[in-house]
C-alpha cells in the first residue's frame, strides 16, 4: 500500500492537534486544578442571551428576586460571535448593575444539528466552513463536535477577549466534546487521523482494520482503549489551552454520561468547575420513573469525579417550554439528593416563559432549604450504584437505574470490590463481563439479555416496576435486619439516606399524591407526597415518636 504523506496544511486542515501528544501523567492532570470559593449553600444560575439580557430587563429583575444570584451570558458560539462585542459588554454591565454575577458561555465546538432550536432564525447552526468536520465510522462527514487546532486557536482568542471585557468565569457548552450522542465512540475517523493514529503508537494497517472491527461490534479491546485514550488526549490539551488563555476559571458542561468514549477523560478534570450531564429535556421523556431515576443516575456517576463545591447542575428544559415549570422544579430534587452545590438553569437561546417563576421561585427556596439538611454527608445503603470502565468506554449509555425507584437506600461505588457482600450491585450490560472477575461477590443484578457466562453469578431481572418490586418483596427480611430505613409501599420513590445527617431524603416519582410509609427499626411513619414532592424525615424524631408511643 502506498504511504500518504501528512503535510503541514493537512495536518492543519484535518484538524489533528498533535502527532504526539503522551497520556496525561499526574503533573499534567495537576494544571487543571483551580479551585473556587467553597460553599456549602446551595444557589442558583440561569443562562440567557446578551440581547435578551438588554431587551427586558424586566425578566432580568424578575430572575434575580426569584433567587438566582448569576447570569451566563452566551458569548461565542463555535467560530461566531453572534452579538457584537459592545452588545456582550452592555449586558455584561446590566447583569451587574442588577446586583447579579456576571459570567460567560460559550458553545465551543459546534453540536451536529439544530441544538438551540433556532431553525427559525439567521443564526448559524453549524461552525464556519474552514473549520474542519470528522469522518464518523459510517463514512458520514459531520460538523461540530471537532477538535482541531483550527477550533481551538479560535477559542482561545476568543476567551482572551471575554478575559479583556471582565469576566472572571467562564464555563464551555455540552458541545466539548467528540461523540455526536450519548452511546457512541467518538473521534474522527479520516485518512489524516488515521495515519497519525498508527505513526504515533507504532502499529500497522492490519491494527486500523482490527480497532474499527472492535469498535464496531463494541468489543472492549486494548486496541480500542488506546484510541479512545489517545482522543481524550486532544480534549484535554484543547481544554488546557483555552484555559490558560482565559486567565480565570474555566469550567466544562458535560453530556449525559459523558465520560472517555466521548472525548471526556473524567479524571483529568476533577478540581474545576464542572456541569453533570442530563439527558431529559421534556416532558415526555420525564413522564415515567425511569426517566427520573436515568437523570439521577447520570449525576450520581459524574459526582464521584468533582466535588460538591465545584459541582453545577444541567438543569435545562428544551425548547424552552418543552418541560413545565413543575418538572424542571422537580429536577432540582436530583441536585439536592447527589449535592450538587449550584444549579444552572437553560433554555437554548429562548428564556423560560416568564410565569415559570411563579412555581420555580419557592421551589428552589424549598430545595435550598432541604439541601443544607444534607449538604456535605454521604449517602449510603445496601443498593449499590456502578458504572464501571466498560460502560465508559463502549457503553451504549443505558444504565439500569430504575431500582433508584424502589424506595431502598443506596450509595455510589467506583469498584466492585468495594463492597464485599454487605449489598446488591445492579449493572449495565457493558458492565457484566468485570463481575465475571469476583465470582465472590454473588449479590449482582443485571437484565437478561446482558448475561453471557456470568450466568451463575449474576441475577437475572428484568427492568421494570412489576419485577423489581416483587424482587424487594424477597429482601424486606434482610433489610429489617440491617436495620435500612425503607419505603413499604409498592409505589415508584427515591429514599436517600444519610445517615451522618440521621435522615433521610424521600421523592415521589408519581404524578399523583401518594401517601409513603417508611419503616425503620421495626417502626413505621407515613406521610403524604404531592406529585414529584420531596421531604426530608429526621430518624431521629422517627425513634423519639416511637419512645412516645411505646410510653
Amino acid at each position: 500500500m502506498k504511504k500518504n504523506i501528512l503535510s503541514r496544511r493537512n495536518f492543519l486542515q484535518t484538524g489533528v492537534i498533535g502527532l504526539a501528544i503522551p497520556i496525561l501523567n499526574s503533573s499534567f492532570c495537576s494544571f487543571l486544578s483551580i479551585s473556587e470559593s467553597k460553599t456549602t449553600e446551595r444557589d442558583f444560575s440561569i443562562s440567557l442571551t446578551p440581547d435578551e439580557i438588554l431587551r427586558n430587563p424586566d425578566l432580568v429583575k424578575i430572575i434575580a428576586k426569584s433567587g438566582v444570584n448569576r447570569i451566563w451570558i452566551i458569548t461565542f458560539c463555535y467560530g461566531y460571535w453572534p452579538w457584537s462585542m459592545e452588545t456582550i459588554k452592555q449586558a455584561h454591565h446590566a447583569v451587574m448593575s442588577a446586583g447579579l454575577i456576571s459570567s460567560a458561555l460559550t458553545l465551543p465546538l459546534g453540536h451536529p444539528g439544530d441544538a438551540l432550536g433556532a431553525k427559525d432564525g439567521d443564526f448559524n447552526l453549524n461552525p464556519p466552513s474552514h473549520w474542519p468536520g470528522s469522518k464518523g465510522i459510517n463514512g458520514n462527514i459531520y460538523t461540530g463536535t471537532t477538535v482541531s487546532l483550527i477550533a481551538t486557536n479560535e477559542i482561545v482568542n476568543a476567551l482572551k477577549e471575554l478575559h479583556s471585557v471582565g469576566f472572571k468565569k467562564c464555563m464551555l457548552d455540552d458541545d466539548f466534546r467528540i461523540a455526536r450522542q450519548p452511546g457512541v465512540i467518538g473521534g474522527n475517523y479520516d485518512d489524516a487521523s488515521k495515519i497519525t493514529f498508527i505513526k504515533t503508537n507504532g502499529l500497522n494497517e492490519s491494527d486500523w482494520g482490527e480497532l474499527l472491527n472492535d469498535i464496531k461490534q463494541n468489543k472492549f479491546t486494548p486496541l480500542l482503549r488506546l484510541w479512545i485514550n489517545w482522543q481524550c488526549d486532544f480534549l484535554t490539551k484543547s481544554f488546557l489551552e483555552q484555559r490558560k488563555s482565559f486567565h480565570g476559571e474555566l469550567g466544562l458542561m458535560v453530556m449525559y454520561l459523558g465520560a472517555e468514549k466521548a472525548g471526556i477523560r473524567l479524571s483529568d478534570y476533577k478540581n474545576i468547575p464542572f456541569r453533570v450531564g442530563e439527558y431529559y429535556f421534556n416532558d415526555e421523556l420525564l413522564s415515567v420513573p425511569k426517566g427520573w431515576t436515568d437523570e439521577l443516575f447520570s449525576v450520581l456517576f459524574h459526582r464521584r469525579y468533582v466535588s460538591a463545591d465545584n459541582s453545577w447542575s444541567e438543569t435545562t428544559a428544551f425548547p424552552a417550554n418543552a418541560l413545565s415549570a413543575n418538572n424542571i422544579a422537580a429536577k432540582l430534587v436530583i441536585s439536592t439528593i447527589a449535592d450538587v452545590r449550584h444549579t444552572t438553569f437553560m433554555s437554548g437561546l429562548t428564556p423560560f416563559p416568564q410565569e415559570y417563576w411563579d412555581i420555580l421561585s419557592p421551589a428552589m427556596k424549598r430545595q435550598k432549604e432541604l439541601h443544607k439538611v444534607v449538604a456535605g454527608h454521604s449517602l449510603k445503603g445496601p443498593l449499590k450504584h456502578f458504572w464501571g470502565v466498560a460502560s465508559r468506554y463502549i457503553g451504549k449509555d443505558n444504565p439500569y437505574s430504575l431500582w433508584l425507584s424502589l424506595g431502598i437506600p443506596f450509595e455510589v461505588i467506583s469498584e466492585i470490590n468495594s463492597t464485599g457482600n454487605n449489598g446488591w450491585i445492579f449493572l449495565s450490560n457493558e458492565d457484566c463481563a468485570e463481575a465475571q472477575n469476583h465470582k465472590d461477590l454473588s449479590h449482582f443484578i443485571a437484565r437478561p439479555e446482558a448475561l453471557l457466562k456470568a450466568e451463575s453469578v449474576i441475577h437475572s431481572l428484568n427492568e421494570n416496576l412489576t419485577e423489581l418490586w416483587k424482587w424487594k418483596q424477597s429482601i424486606l427480611t434482610e433489610l429489617q435486619a440491617q436495620n435500612v430505613p425503607y419505603i413499604m409501599d409498592m409505589l415508584p420513590c427515591v429514599c436517600a439516606w444519610y445517615p451522618d445527617a440521621n435522615c433521610v431524603l424521600i421523592w415521589n416519582l408519581s404524578n399523583s399524591t401518594q401517601k409513603l410509609t417508611l419503616h425503620y427499626k421495626a417502626n413505621e411513619v407515613s406521610e403524604s407526597f404531592l406529585p414529584l414532592e420531596a421531604k426530608i424525615l429526621s430518624l431521629k424524631k422517627f425513634i423519639n415518636k416511637k419512645l412516645e408511643k411505646g410510653n
